[in-house]
Formats: structure tokens, C-alpha cells, sequence
């Protein structure tokens, strides 16, 4: 079961509204290659900053080489908080997209 906290303002950085929320990879490879690259283009279509926690350390959410190296697996917790604007809607919609799986039965369906 997935547990998410709501993407709630949690204070401010530098003037910037700040959001985070925690989740829980459901998603049976975790993040290899395809999801990563979907994860992050997420990210990037956001004008706010993105980083995700793994393992106690803060990665660039937008950058594929920080999110692929980190090895995520299936059972590891993220934090993702994203600062400035759209953080709420950066958070949301990245938590939704871990949430359905990376969209991967989406894509495989699309193909076969």
C-alpha cells in the first residue's frame, strides 16, 4: 500500500514556498531507465525546483543521471519536495505518477 502525505506547504526557502510529501515504490523494477526518464521529464515541466531523498541525501529530481545512479528499488521511501512555483502541483503530480506505476502498463499496451 501506497502512503503519501498531502503535498502541504511545509515553510519557506529563500522567500519560496516550499512543498514535500513522502511515498512509498510500489513499482516491481523500481526505477530503472523508462521510469526514470519519465519521472524526470515530470519534473522538468515544472518551473519549481525538484529533489527527491534517497538513503538521508537530497538529489535533483529533473537530473536522469542523479535518479537512475541513485538505484531505487521496489520498498524504498522517497521524500520529494519541490520550492517556487507550482511546487504543489509538481508534488502532486509526481506522487500521482509513482502512485500509477511510471504509466508503464500504459506504454506496454500502447506497443503490444
Amino acid at each position: 500500500m501506497i502512503n503519501r502525505n498531502a503535498a502541504d506547504r511545509s515553510g519557506t526557502l529563500a522567500d519560496a514556498e516550499q512543498w514535500q510529501a513522502e511515498i512509498e515504490i510500489t513499482h516491481a523494477p523500481g526505477l530503472h531507465a523508462r521510469p526514470s526518464v519519465t519521472f524526470t521529464r515530470l519534473a522538468r515541466s515544472f518551473a519549481c525546483s525538484v529533489e527527491i531523498e534517497v538513503s538521508g541525501e537530497w538529489l535533483n529530481g529533473k537530473s536522469i543521471v542523479k535518479i537512475i545512479g541513485a538505484r531505487i528499488r521496489k520498498g524504498s521511501r522517497l521524500k520529494i519536495r519541490a520550492t517556487g512555483p507550482n511546487g504543489d502541483a509538481a508534488v502532486t503530480a509526481l506522487c500521482q505518477l509513482i502512485e500509477r506505476d511510471f504509466d508503464e502498463d500504459r506504454a506496454h499496451d500502447a506497443t503490444g
